[in-house]
């Protein structure tokens, strides 16, 4: 039987500066003023059609992404969060983290965001070099980066994050070890440090750069690895590390199949539907100018079918480095365990589980090989 899991929201606010060659996202480039009031009242009419999705349930966490949230100033944050919390119920410790880029965001607004609401940052960093930071497209330098950890940390949020990329163009090995000891030099809560990819419909895909080989992004990843746990960050999900209790919630939630409401531009949601039977996929209008124009924000609900179910909570949990609770996915999925019986018995077979009366432990090799298992319930 389904249960209803937490409740979480993503709010997405699609404008940036300008577009980096690897990003895939949703996002825009920004010509003239941004409509932020507009946009603002727009969210908030995006958020009561959705409303009977809520059943009751506070909000866990909410995250503001995009895009670069951090163009719209502390005034409009603060209306869209105010907004939000007269129609949904804040959980009391509710985590609210917004992105923000360090060549964007105004530093005379730390406190502002936070008096606003915000409680926690999440800070575009990418890699302290400058000649990576221009391959990157990016618009800030690593005085702009450190700078803004430094006033993020005395604004006195809860927590924040660096995002940091590895397997840049042409980076060595001392490149990007150096840009681990520098962000952890900063001492963030939490780091978010994954490898560059290049994913279709980029200017990188169209013009690929040179790249680390196999062996380097290896040795990159493996050392990364060690120095990370020696500085005292636990990695708790694929591309996630943090210092104890500081874990975001919002990705936590996201990844072990919870519910979230997705408002704005392009943004995705999936929420259950218990009395029904029934799990959902929302997907909102793509397009600033079309989304501000509708009435009807929603461009596509899908329903995620009983067989579909498996595969999609493992995608989304086998991320976790945390023991997955059998309990837990008979009530994120509505479905027996035994479903599961088959493929986990071969993933076991095979070293990339290990079985307990409660609960599946992926292995080390499983943490290295999640496709492999998954592939065990295609």
């Amino acid at each position: 039987m389904l249960s209803l899991p937490p409740l979480s929201l993503y709010i997405h606010i699609p404008w940036c500066v300008q577009k980096c060659p690897y990003c895939d996202f949703n996002s825009h480039g920004q010509q003239g003023e941004l409509p932020q009031q507009a946009y603002v009242d727009a969210l908030l009419k995006d958020l009561d059609a959705d409303l009977g999705f809520v059943q009751h349930r506070p909000l866990s966490s909410i995250f503001i992404g995009g895009g670069t949230p951090s163009l719209f100033d502390a005034a409009n944050i603060g209306r869209l969060l105010q907004g939000v919390r007269e129609r949904i119920p804040f959980s009391d410790d509710i985590e609210i983290t917004m992105e923000a880029n360090p060549g964007t965001l105004e530093h005379d607004d730390f406190k502002a965001y936070r008096a606003a609401g915000v409680t926690r940052l999440s800070v575009g960093v990418q890699s302290f070099s400058r000649d990576k930071l221009n391959l990157l497209g990016r618009i800030h330098g690593k005085d702009e980066a450190v700078r803004a950890a430094e006033l993020a940390q005395a604004a006195g949020y809860q927590s924040f994050n660096l995002d940091l990329m590895h397997g840049l163009p042409n980076q060595s090995f001392d490149e990007a070890m150096a840009d681990i000891e520098t962000a952890a030099g900063l001492n963030p809560p939490h780091l978010s440090w994954y490898q560059l990819t290049i994913e279709p419909n980029t200017l990188f895909h169209s013009r690929p750069p040179q790249l680390p080989d196999d062996e380097s992004l290896w040795r990159i990843y493996e050392a990364g690895q060690q120095r990370l746990a020696q500085l005292g960050y636990e990695q708790y999900e694929i591309s996630a590390y943090a210092k104890p209790g500081f874990q975001c919630r919002h990705n936590l939630n996201y990844w072990q199949f919870g519910d979230y409401l997705g408002i704005g531009c392009g943004a995705h949601g999936k929420l259950t539907l218990p009395e029904e039977n029934r799990i959902v996929r929302t997907v909102k209008i793509k397009h600033p100018k079309g989304y501000l124009a509708a009435d009807d924000y929603l461009f596509e609900l899908t329903e995620v079918a009983e067989e579909d179910r498996p595969l999609e909570y493992l995608m989304n949990r086998l991320r976790l480095m945390a023991p997955m609770a059998k309990e837990e996915f008979e009530q994120r999925t509505g479905l027996s365990r035994q479903v599961l019986t088959e493929g986990m018995i071969k993933a076991a077979e095979r070293g990339l589980i290990t079985e307990s009366d409660s609960h599946w432990t992926l292995t080390s090799k499983g943490q290295m090989f999640v496709n492999d298992l998954l592939s065990q319930f295609v």
